[in-house]
């Protein structure tokens, strides 16, 4: 259009951001945590990740999942269930961690510990006792009697 002797035009511009945040597929998550895609499916259901879209069909997560990951394995191996962990993490990926239970976890695996040590020393005992049979061994028949009480709930 021209207007007092000038061109006027409008022009819509169409911007796309690209999120600082990378983006990662649940193949690519899948192989970074050493765990199966069906995993990362459970979780989400238990809801302990959660993706932040798709590409196509495929979930997409952030790469902050990794540590979500982390903290779910780290869990696990210390006696948590995928419950407790739930409990711990936000729904918005921070954590939330009761120290009191913290504590009291990290004393059932003391305890757990200590009773194993026992046990071995107990084992050990049995695999190098001289006596003709270890029914006669006072300190075996010890050794039965307190790893029966140490492992009876």
């Amino acid at each position: 259009m021209i207007k007092d002797g000038k061109l006027l035009c409008s022009v819509q511009l169409h911007l796309r951001f690209k999120s600082t945040m990378k983006e990662l597929d649940i193949g690519d998550v899948a192989k970074r945590a050493g765990v199966p895609a069906s995993t990362l499916r459970f979780y989400e259901k238990k809801g302990l990740i959660r993706p932040i879209g798709r590409n196509g069909l495929r979930r997409q997560y952030a790469e902050s999942v990794l540590r979500t990951l982390d903290l779910i394995a780290m869990g696990q191996v210390a006696g948590f269930t995928l419950n407790e962990i739930a409990t711990m993490l936000n729904k918005d990926g921070r954590t939330a961690i009761d120290p009191t239970r913290l504590e009291q976890q990290a004393h059932h695996i003391d305890c757990t510990i200590q009773r194993l040590q026992l046990l071995s020393r107990g084992l050990r005992h049995i695999a190098r006792c001289t006596a003709p049979e270890h029914t006669e061994c006072d300190q075996f028949k010890q050794t039965m009697a307190r790893g029966l009480r140490l492992f009876r709930p």
